[in-house]
């Protein structure tokens, strides 16, 4: 293999590479639908992640459907993961390669084997076959003028049995065209020490700008072994949010791409102004998955910057280096002082700059908005997921959002009985009184439950005074249990996602012991929300 031509550690520029799409998805609890593909996808785009994997086209009906009407990125590339062709197939005859490169984008990843055990193994075939398969899928994908990524499968174990079968099989790729070759520790099991041993042995051959690092997270390495591979030179990392995907998780890309641009210099997709929304899009994906965000994660936990008493807050107090490695409003986070009622007041301003206010850190109210939303957190709600019900919240609290409705009361039921048919059927039936000015009105509908009931008969009342409300839809809708030690009389939060027919899409949260009335709380914000956008007048 001829030697490298650029000493690709002079080169400053590392691409972000996210697979939460496809490798979070194998997480135990996470199942992911095309909405919340889009969805996340759609915030990573804004963050400035350079490549996104959307999933694998033709393995599952959500991927599919994803595929079938994907996103509109603005900045990434959407890209989608395969195999290369099978042995004893041709690249024409391969349904598995025809539908990665049939499914629209221009961006492939394949998967190869690049230990010659795993292919005498778990392939059956002898490993020149191997090398034939990653040439020849590869060279297809690039006449059909597709950017190509090459995922070198278990290549640290094969490099350290068989360095040249290591190395052939991530040339076979770059002679036959690949953008990237991606070195991958399959099975978590190297150390940091090891990568950055490897990775410069392979840099003396390869440039380093066209390679990649996949790692797995199994014995709590993934991080330091990809930022390991970019000191040896490599130019992508690969990774996703929050760590998720199968067994212990993969690398996070969270504390990857603070660490990169903070702590090492390198420059990303994600500039310092978006890097402040790091841990924005890191808390709205675990609530998109219905997770509780982990309070001790580095950088953008609740907790990565929280002191609480003694030595530590008096001394944070005079000079914050003394007990924070980094500016938590760099990564969008916020210092939590437990003794202080200033803490949060920054954050908070920053979050009213988001939405378009913009107010004097010295400004009273501030300071009431910030101890109003401590306390709702307090209760349970979140508004890292619900950027709407925050908006409201803090333009209720300023007197400038109308009132355009009052509830008066509302009723639900549920019948579950056998109908003619003598089908078992459970039919609901919500009937709401409210008060539009000095209208009264009252209506009844029905749905295939007790939120779609009191979503309709709610619409129903609204849409003769707004008809723009005709129009919204709820898209998404979930529940979580805050106090799980109160069995069936728990606290709940509701969180909706609510779409118009322009595409728009906002989420709403709502939080009571009573399920109904924390999705009412949060239908309530979602139509006053659209309301408030659309310039109605109460």
């Amino acid at each position: 293999m001829a030697a490298a031509k650029k000493d690709s550690k002079k080169d400053n520029r590392v691409y972000l590479y996210d697979s939460t799409l496809r490798d979070g998805a194998q997480t135990q609890g996470v199942d992911f639908s095309a909405i919340d593909k889009a969805m996340i996808a759609t915030e990573l785009d804004a963050l400035g992640i350079d490549y996104i994997e959307g999933g694998w086209p033709g393995a599952n009906p959500t991927d599919d459907a994803f595929f079938a009407d994907p996103p509109k990125l603005k900045t990434s590339r959407l890209v989608a993961f395969g195999m290369t062709r099978r042995a004893g197939r041709s690249t024409d005859n391969d349904p598995g390669l025809n539908a990665l490169l049939g499914c629209g984008v221009d961006a492939v990843c394949m998967v190869g084997k690049s230990w010659d055990f795993q292919v005498r193994v778990a392939l059956g075939i002898e490993p020149q076959e191997s090398l034939a398969m990653i040439g020849e899928s590869v060279k297809r994908a690039v006449t059909e003028g597709k950017e190509v990524m090459f995922d070198a499968e278990h290549f640290f174990d094969g490099y350290k049995e068989n360095p040249e079968y290591a190395l052939a099989s991530i040339r076979a790729a770059l002679e036959s065209g690949a953008r990237w070759v991606v070195l991958c520790d399959t099975n978590g099991g190297t150390l940091p020490h090891e990568v950055e041993e490897i990775v410069s042995k392979v840099t003396a051959q390869v440039p380093g700008d066209h390679l990649g690092i996949h790692c797995h997270n199994d014995t709590e390495n993934a991080v330091a072994n990809s930022l390991a591979a970019v000191r040896a030179g490599v130019r992508q990392v690969q990774g996703t949010f929050n760590g998720l995907g199968e067994r212990c998780g993969n690398a996070n890309l969270v504390s990857i791409i603070a660490s990169l641009t903070l702590k090492m210099g390198y420059e990303t997709g994600v500039k310092p102004d978006n890097l402040k929304h790091l841990t924005h899009v890191s808390r709205a994906i675990d609530e998109r998955l219905n997770r509780a965000p982990n309070r001790h994660a580095a950088y953008v936990g609740e907790s990565a910057f929280a002191h609480k008493g003694g030595l530590h807050v008096s001394a944070v107090e005079k000079d914050p280096r003394c007990y924070e490695h980094v500016e938590p409003e760099s990564v969008g986070n916020r210092r939590n002082i437990v003794v202080s009622d200033q803490s949060g007041r920054a954050n908070i301003l920053a979050e009213f700059r988001d939405i378009g206010l913009e107010m004097d850190a010295d400004d009273p109210r501030v300071l009431g908005l910030v101890e109003l939303v401590k306390r709702r957190e307090h209760d349970g709600y979140a508004y890292d997921g619900a950027a709407a019900s925050f908006e409201l919240l803090a333009r209720r609290a300023l007197g400038e959002v109308p009132e355009y409705f009052t509830l008066n009361s509302f009723r639900v039921t549920d019948e579950r009985r056998w109908n003619a048919k003598g089908d078992l059927i459970t039919l609901s039936e919500a009937t709401i009184k409210l008060n539009v000015g000095d209208k009264a009105l009252m209506t009844v509908a029905e749905g295939n439950g007790p939120v779609n009931a009191l979503d309709e008969a709610l619409h129903k009342a609204l849409t003769p005074c707004f008809p723009i409300v005709e129009g919204l839809r709820l898209v998404d809708y979930k529940v979580r249990i805050l106090t799980p030690t109160e069995g069936t009389k728990a606290v709940t939060r509701v969180m909706i996602e609510t779409a118009d027919q322009e595409g728009n899409r906002w989420a709403t949260v709502g939080v009571s012991p009573n399920v109904i009335d924390a999705s009412y709380m949060a239908l309530n914000d979602s139509l006053t929300y659209k309301l408030f956008h659309s310039g109605e007048k109460a």
